[in-house]
C-alpha cells in the first residue's frame, strides 16, 4: 500500500499512489487552484478515495473553477459520480444574522410549542382529577400504603427546612419593617406588617416553591427512571394505569400536606417576626401575641391556607407529568426534571398573583 502524493503541476492537480480508508487522511487538499485533477497515476481506490476526490472538485467550484478528472477508469468514475450524486452539500457558513423572518418563524414555533405542551398538561390534569375522583367513589383501590409513604415524603421530612426557611423570613420582615417603621415612630405596627405578610402571601408562597424545588423535582425523577427502564410499560402491560397507582398517591399526598407544612410556616414565620421585634423594637412577646390577637383577622389565615391546595395540584401535576415525557435517556430525564421545577414555580407565582387580584376583587 503506498501512500498517495498530490502535487499541483501547470493548472493541474496530479495524485499518485493509493487512495484508501488508511492513507487518504495524508492528503492536504486545502491549498492551490486548478483546472484539473488526474487521476492517472492512482493505483488503487476506494469510497474514501472518491470522497478525497469530490471534496477537491468541490473546493476549486466554490473558487469559481470547473475542473475536469482525467485519467480515472471507468469504475473510479462510476465511484466518483455515485458519491457526488449522494454527498451532502456543505454551504458555506453565512456572516448575515437571522432575518426578521427568521425570529419571527422561531417565535412562532415556540408559541405552537407551548400551545401544545400547555393543552397536554390541561388534558393529563383531567386524568389525573378524574382518577381520583373514581378513587373516591371506589374507596377499595385507593392505595393508602403509597399516600402515607409519599405524605411523608413530601411533608414530613420537608418540616425541618420549610420551619427554618419561614423563620428566617420572619426574622427579615421584622429588621426591615422595624428601620422603616421608627421614622415615623409606627414601631408597633411591625405586627401588622409580618402578620399580614406571613399569613397571607408568604408563608404558604415560599412553601410551594421549596416543595416544588424539592418534591416535584423528586416525582419528575422517580417516574422519569421508571420510564427510562419500561416500568411504565410493563404496568400497562399488566393491566394497571400508571395514573392510579403512581401519579394519584403523589398528588393526593401533597395535596393533604401542603395546607399542614403552610401552618407550620406560618407559626414559624409569626415566631421569627416576634423573636426579632422584641430584639430590635423592645415588642414583648405578650404585646406582639395581643396586637395579633386583636388586629389580625382569621381570614388572613384562611386567604392562605385556601391557596394550599391548588398549589400542590400544580406541583404535583407538573412534577409527574415531566416525569411521563421522559425519553430513554438520562439526559432527557435532567432536562425534564430542571423543567419541571421551573415551570412548577412560574406556574405557582402566576397562580398566587391571580389568587390576590381575585381576594382583592372581593375585599377579603
Amino acid at each position: 500500500m503506498t501512500r498517495p502524493q498530490i502535487a499541483l503541476s501547470e493548472g493541474i492537480f496530479v495524485l499518485e499512489g493509493d487512495l484508501l480508508i488508511g492513507t487518504v487522511e495524508g492528503l492536504d487538499l486545502r491549498h492551490g487552484l486548478a483546472e484539473a485533477i488526474d487521476l492517472s497515476g492512482v493505483r488503487q481506490f476506494d469510497t474514501a478515495g472518491a470522497w478525497a476526490i469530490v471534496t477537491l472538485e468541490r473546493r476549486l467550484q466554490s473558487a469559481g473553477l470547473n475542473p475536469q478528472i482525467t485519467g480515472a477508469s471507468a469504475l473510479q468514475t462510476d465511484l466518483i459520480a455515485t458519491l457526488r450524486q449522494n454527498m451532502l452539500l456543505t454551504e458555506a457558513p453565512s456572516t448575515n444574522g437571522p432575518t426578521i423572518a427568521d425570529r419571527l418563524e422561531q417565535l412562532g414555533r415556540k408559541a405552537v410549542s407551548s400551545l401544545q405542551q400547555t393543552l397536554a398538561i390541561i388534558g393529563f390534569l383531567g386524568q389525573v382529577v378524574a382518577t381520583i375522583f373514581g378513587l373516591v367513589l371506589r374507596p377499595s383501590r385507593i392505595r393508602w400504603t403509597a399516600i402515607v409513604h409519599h405524605m411523608q415524603q413530601v411533608g414530613l421530612n420537608a418540616v425541618p427546612i420549610v420551619s427554618l426557611m419561614a423563620f428566617l423570613i420572619g426574622v427579615v420582615l421584622a429588621f426591615q419593617g422595624a428601620a422603616q417603621l421608627r421614622q415615623f415612630g409606627a414601631e408597633v405596627f411591625v405586627v401588622d406588617l409580618i402578620a399580614i405578610s406571613v399569613l397571607r402571601e408568604l408563608g404558604i408562597l415560599l412553601t410551594a416553591i421549596i416543595v416544588a424545588g424539592r418534591s416535584g423535582s423528586a416525582f419528575t425523577a422517580a417516574i422519569g427512571s421508571m420510564k427510562m427502564r419500561e416500568e411504565i410499560d410493563a404496568m400497562r402491560t399488566l393491566g394497571l394505569d400508571p395514573v392510579e397507582v403512581l401519579v394519584a398517591p403523589r398528588v393526593i399526598a401533597l395535596i393533604l400536606m401542603l395546607p399542614v407544612l403552610g401552618i407550620i410556616a406560618n407559626f414559624s414565620g409569626l415566631v421569627g417576626g416576634a423573636i426579632m421585634s422584641w430584639i430590635e423594637l423592645g415588642v414583648s412577646p405578650g404585646v406582639f401575641q395581643a396586637r395579633l390577637a386583636s388586629n389580625t383577622g382569621v381570614w388572613h389565615l384562611g386567604v392562605g391556607l385556601i391557596k394550599a391546595p391548588f398549589f400542590a395540584l400544580i406541583i404535583g401535576i407538573v412534577g409527574c407529568f415531566e416525569g411521563m415525557q421522559v425519553k430513554g435517556n438520562a439526559e432527557s430525564l435532567g432536562h425534564l426534571t430542571s423543567t419541571s421545577v421551573v415551570l412548577s414555580i412560574f406556574l405557582v407565582i402566576a397562580a398566587d398573583a391571580l389568587f390576590s387580584i381575585f381576594f382583592a376583587i372581593l375585599e377579603v
